[in-house]
Parts: structure tokens; sequence; C-alpha cells
């Protein structure tokens, strides 16, 4: 028998499907989803939600791991499946995704608030019908000047970058654990400290 929406978590890592999108800047929450089946060896993901899910037990608590299999512009299926199965509410969804307003490798968490222009989490916000949606965002920095943003955020990282961001994923698990066992405050209360709150993400960002 499944269990209720009370007895699961579930964290949603934002990318796009396909070798071509691998270990983009746009996919750096599927980063994270590797990161954690590597600290919690769930074994074998399925398909299903329009996603590849991964069930693991975390110090007792069920958790999803889910990678939507849709494309970025289309995140909300697969959130709003899951959910919807199991009768779950909003606040047991974690979204992890990719930010250009936050400097490379910072890292902040929300309780809610707008997509700040990301058209994955703009997608499940609108999907859903609410933006009491927890997320935790990952800085990638912004595109050089005169550089299209959609190229941007698809392209891969530089390799001065690779260290900062490797460190970052590492910071962003800890915090998905932190949100499973503590919630979402104890999150912004120990994370967010590292990002100036001036490069918070408005509606009009340029992430795609």
């Amino acid at each position: 028998m499944e269990e209720c929406g009370a007895d699961v978590k579930f964290v949603v890592g934002l990318g796009n499907p396909g070798r071509q999108y691998q270990d983009t800047r746009h996919n750096i929450g599927f980063m994270v989803l590797k990161e954690l089946r590597r600290r919690w060896e769930p074994g074998e993901g399925k398909r299903k939600f329009h996603a590849r899910v991964f069930s693991a037990n975390v110090g007792g608590q069920k958790v999803l791991l889910a990678g939507p299999r849709t494309f970025m512009n289309r995140s909300g299926q697969a959130v709003a499946e899951m959910t919807a199965f199991y009768k779950a509410e909003v606040e047991s969804v974690l979204v992890v995704l990719d930010d250009v307003a936050l400097p490379t490798g910072q890292i902040r968490a929300r309780a809610s608030g707008s997509a700040g222009g990301h058209n994955g989490l703009n997608d499940i916000i609108k999907t859903l019908g609410t933006n009491r949606l927890a997320r935790l965002r990952i800085g990638i920095g912004e595109p050089p000047e005169k550089m299209d943003s959609a190229d941007y955020v698809l392209g891969r990282f530089r390799a001065d970058e690779k260290p900062v961001i490797a460190d970052a994923v590492k910071r962003a698990a800890n915090a998905v654990e932190d949100w499973i066992s503590k919630g979402i405050t104890y999150v912004m209360n120990h994370y967010n400290h590292e990002a100036d709150s001036s490069n918070e993400p408005t509606e009009t960002g340029k992430n795609t």
C-alpha cells in the first residue's frame, strides 16, 4: 500500500533530459540529485510521473528524488502527477534549480515566492496553482555581456568554475538533508547568510 502524502517528501531537481544537456548550467538540479543518490544509494530509479524517480529512506523519512523527463518549461507536469498520486500537500515539495541572479556557487532557500524568471519553476507554480513552494536556488552567475542567456544556461561550466560548483552541489545536498529533517526555516537561517540579499531574483530575472 502506498504511503499518504504526509509520509513522503519530494525533492525535485530541475534540468533538461538528454545527453546533450548533461552537466550544463541549467541542469544543476540534476547534479544535486546525483550527489544525493551517491549518499543515499537508493538503488535503481523508475520512470513514472513523467520523471525518473528514486525512493529512499532518510532517517526514517520516505523521500522521493525526482528529475522530470519533460523539458524544463514542462516541469510542472511531473510535480503535479506525483503530488496528486500521493495526495500530498505542496509543503512536502522542495525544488532545486539554477539561478543566474546569484553569484556562481552561492545557494539560497525560500519557502515561497515568484519564479524569478525561471521557466521550470514558473511552470511548476502555474501547474500547481500556488507559489507556496520551497525552493533551493544555486547560483550560476550572469551571462557575459552580449551573450544570449539561453546559450549561457545551456552551456557547460568553465574549468575555473567546476571546483566552485562541485562544492556548491555538496552544500546544496547538505541543505536538502537538513530540509528533510529540520524544515525550510532552518535551511534559510543556516544557508542564506552567504548570499547578498540585493541579489534576490525578481520576476524579470534572466533565467530561462
